[in-house]
């Protein structure tokens, strides 16, 4: 097909949507380790997940053997007040960096969201309203998880507890208006409200929070509360399930038009956006089907792929959830205040723990002041102001372009763009000053992370 017939942006339509979500355990060789109860160190069974997670999602965290999940009715007549997002050909970014590789990204940030977080926080709300609970407690970090859930929740009226890391709580003041005006209640964590974050703030005081710390409030408060259910905008099987929307979208539009992509990107934090954008991808690849070139793309600041340990560890730093196999920095690593909040999580989802052990996609950290400087020149280009979280993703795929550029490949590149920046404007503001630095923690730093991870038998 020649170049003059792929368009600016393909769009599926309402009935080339996927019905069903794609789980990626169904065909891992290697399976994602269990979750294991934090007193009994056994694996969880689902009576015991459903006392946190509502019961039908409980059993989906489980599932490792059923490849596809029907969506149901409800969630995908909401799906369709936003899906299925673009495909777009970054054509202004590749003239511009005289590059003949090709670039596309999956474009998620058409919701008021403003991310894909959407996609599973209705999900969850949905599942939460069937089971007849009166709401739902959550933490976020950079404000896009609390954002769309605060959505979800007035969208089958029900009531939202939202424990917004302290540091994103200050800098997003707006992101945090939107979850209110959403009818969410919003507190900075850690906080004095619950006991797990008093015991946080004794022991870091001045403490700007981690995303460790605001999952131990609120479940603690969704235990502490009659008729609410913890829920989690990442890291969990259930949501990676939820996502894998994306990823099923952005294949059935390079099938549309006979593209095979060679390397396929994402920004890492927990893993919900990459997991999403990779699963078929990655499906394809476990059957051996085909081969992708895959990257996941994380901060310096909080290296959780390139420098943590793969072991088992707590999600959270109060150490009240289960404990999940992962490439973690230790639960009580608290990283500095870096403006990609939402990539700001010791820990990474076990799914994709488990395939980037298995050497099946790699993984790379970037400085904070680099994934800036790509973020500025994507909006200078491609004309949308990106999330700091995904221009990580734009980082990576700049930097690949221009290898390409040096050796006269003509690869095809497809990166997910999940969220937009327009509520993190004090840190395009530090960026455009001057003000903004680079933080890597060193080797000391990160060991005491490493010496509270849990000693197993």
């Amino acid at each position: 097909m020649s170049e003059t017939t792929i368009p600016y942006k393909i769009y599926l339509n309402e009935h080339e949507m996927p019905a069903q979500w794609y789980n990626v355990r169904a065909d891992m060789k290697n399976k994602p380790a269990p979750l294991l109860n934090p007193g009994t160190m056994q694996p969880m069974t689902l009576e015991e997940l459903s006392g946190v997670f509502c019961s039908e999602l409980a059993k989906q965290e489980l599932d490792d053997t059923t490849a596809f999940i029907d969506i149901p009715a409800e969630i995908l007549k909401f799906y369709k007040m936003y899906r299925p997002s673009p495909l777009v050909r970054a054509y202004c970014l590749e003239e511009k960096l005289q590059t003949p590789a090709k670039i596309y990204y999956k474009f998620e940030g058409n919701n008021t969201s403003g991310s894909h977080k959407l996609n599973s926080a209705i999900a969850q709300a949905y599942y939460a309203k069937k089971q007849g609970l009166k709401g739902v407690t959550t933490e976020t970090g950079a404000g896009q998880w609390g954002t769309a859930l605060s959505m979800a929740c007035a969208y089958f009226d029900l009531d939202c507890k939202v424990y917004m890391v302290k540091v994103s709580y200050e800098q997003k003041p707006f992101r945090r208006e939107v979850m209110r005006t959403y009818g969410a209640s919003v507190t900075p964590s850690p906080s004095e409200t619950t006991e797990v974050g008093r015991k946080i703030l004794a022991e870091y005081p001045g403490t700007t929070g981690s995303l460790g710390c605001a999952i131990s409030e609120a479940v603690e408060a969704a235990v502490g509360s009659e008729g609410y259910r913890y829920v989690l905008g990442s890291v969990l099987n259930q949501v990676l399930l939820h996502q894998s929307i994306i990823g099923l979208e952005t294949k059935a539009a390079l099938d549309k038009y006979n593209i095979t992509p060679d390397i396929i990107i994402g920004c890492a934090g927990g893993g919900s956006n990459l997991g999403g954008l990779i699963s078929p991808f990655m499906g394809e690849k476990l059957r051996g089907e085909k081969d992708y070139r895959i990257i996941a793309v994380e901060p310096a600041s909080c290296p959780s792929f390139t420098r943590g340990r793969y072991a088992y560890d707590f999600c959270d730093t109060g150490k009240v959830c289960p404990l999940a196999k992962m490439y973690t920095l230790g639960s009580g690593f608290i990283p500095s205040a870096n403006h990609a909040g939402g990539l700001r999580y010791h820990g990474m989802s076990s799914v994709l723990s488990q395939l980037y052990d298995d050497g099946l996609m790699e993984a790379r950290s970037v400085e904070q002041t680099s994934v800036f400087e790509a973020a500025v020149q994507f909006a200078r280009t491609e004309g949308i102001l990106p999330a700091p979280e995904s221009s990580h993703a734009i980082r990576a795929a700049i930097d690949e372009a221009m290898k390409c550029k040096e050796t006269g490949e003509e690869k095809t590149i497809v990166f997910g763009l999940t969220g937009t920046g327009y509520f993190d404007m004090v840190a395009y503001e530090k960026y455009n000053n001057g003000e903004m630095s680079d933080y890597i923690p060193t080797d000391e730093e990160l060991q005491p992370g490493f010496d509270s991870l849990p000693k197993m038998n």
